[in-house]
């Protein structure tokens, strides 16, 4: 595929959506104060007035109008039958998640009710479309190996449920849920074009152009919310596309998609690991979540929304550090690298901000009896 091409045909696609998603976005807010759907305050939540919620439409209408429109003129070349069923698997598991979405956002559906469906729509990418996680790379082996269904089949389904609720945990700030995953697809993007994956360099960029239209009125001060029928909707396509997109790449230990989304992941498992250390519910809602305790750090709205922006990117920087060294061969030792360093970096932050636990610092505390001890030893010479 000649590059001149693709990116014109990516660059349109992303001017395309942009123009939809901002054309529609004041229309759903209308739509949604007439049917009801808005977001009350309560003593969770940050915002202090009643907003319209459901703009989560506009983004699905901008990206499933622009590709259906796209679709018929591309040549047969672009898409391969793998790339074929990764389309319509997004789009029809993604109706069903903003539908599920949508009406969460009006009626505030059963917790279980939200989990049945999104297994549902999990199963049919994974048992209509034959779209599955097939290879692993053992660290530090010298080849791919192939995964049973026994065992890519729950996973697959795990990582697309997992990924879409991440997204929706993150979604308390204006401007956050949209900022974080158009951060992600952007890398993607990025990814994509290192390899040359022209399907996903479209749908990638198609997808980002009706985030940036939406987050023209969702950045603080928000005119309108998301609501679940974009986060849930966003986290589906995130994780579709992160485990999709490059079979050659996500195949060293399913690190390069977690690093992709590694800010509300990484966000989703410290609230786990806060409520079981507190011993209270797994799934109960609490204001511990990193923009809660940015916030009460001193933060103001803008800057807690911003420096997570700023760990977003840095974690999709190191993606495509990693994705880089796989492609040359290096990518064990390097993910190993980035694990590391992740995994320090994210308990410093962890314990600086406090976000499982205030008072308790183990890592933080052993270095400072570490430099205490050196001080005293240097005093005694």
């Amino acid at each position: 595929m000649p590059t001149g091409w693709l990116v014109g045909v990516g660059v349109a696609g992303f001017a395309m959506a942009l123009a939809i998603s901002l054309a529609l976005t004041p229309l759903v807010k209308k739509f949604a104060i007439q049917i009801g759907a808005m977001d009350v305050p309560d003593h969770r939540k940050v915002h202090t007035r009643v907003m319209p919620r459901m703009g989560g439409l506009a983004i699905y209408a901008a990206f499933t109008v622009t590709i259906l429109l796209f679709l018929p003129w591309l040549p047969d070349s672009f898409l391969s039958d793998h790339d074929e069923n990764l389309i319509r698997g997004l789009l029809t598991g993604g109706t069903l998640i903003v539908l599920l979405g949508a009406l969460d956002d009006r009626f505030q559906l059963n917790a279980k009710l939200k989990f049945l469906v999104q297994i549902a729509a999990a199963c049919i990418v994974v048992f209509g479309f034959d779209i599955k996680i097939n290879l692993v790379n053992i660290p530090f082996g010298s080849a791919m190996q192939p995964m049973g269904d026994w065992l890519s089949i729950p996973l697959t389904i795990l990582w697309i449920v997992g990924v879409t609720n991440a997204i929706n945990l993150i979604d308390g700030l204006d401007g956050l849920a949209a900022g974080v995953s158009g951060i992600a697809i952007g890398t993607i993007l990025v990814m994509a074009a290192l390899m040359g994956q022209s399907s996903v360099i479209l749908l990638s960029t198609v997808l980002l152009g009706g985030v940036v239209g939406f987050l023209h009125f969702n950045f603080h001060p928000a005119k309108i919310f998301m609501g679940d029928s974009g986060s849930l909707f966003l986290g589906f396509a995130l994780a579709t596309l992160s485990m999709l997109g490059f079979k050659q790449i996500t195949v060293v230990s399913f690190v390069t998609p977690i690093l992709i989304i590694g800010v509300p992941l990484s966000d989703t498992f410290f609230a786990i690991v806060r409520r079981w250390v507190q011993k209270k519910p797994i799934f109960a809602p609490d204001k511990g979540h990193l923009h809660h305790r940015l916030q009460q750090l001193g933060f103001s709205h803008r800057k807690t929304v911003l420096i997570i922006y700023g760990i977003a990117a840095f974690f999709g920087a190191c993606a495509i550090v990693q994705s880089v060294a796989t492609s040359t061969g290096m990518g064990n030792w390097v993910t190993f690298i980035v694990i590391c360093v992740l995994m320090f970096l994210l308990q410093i932050g962890a314990e600086v901000i406090g976000i499982v636990d205030k008072t308790k610092r183990p890592v933080i505390d052993f270095f400072n009896r570490l430099f205490l001890r050196q001080q005293t030893n240097t005093r005694s010479k």
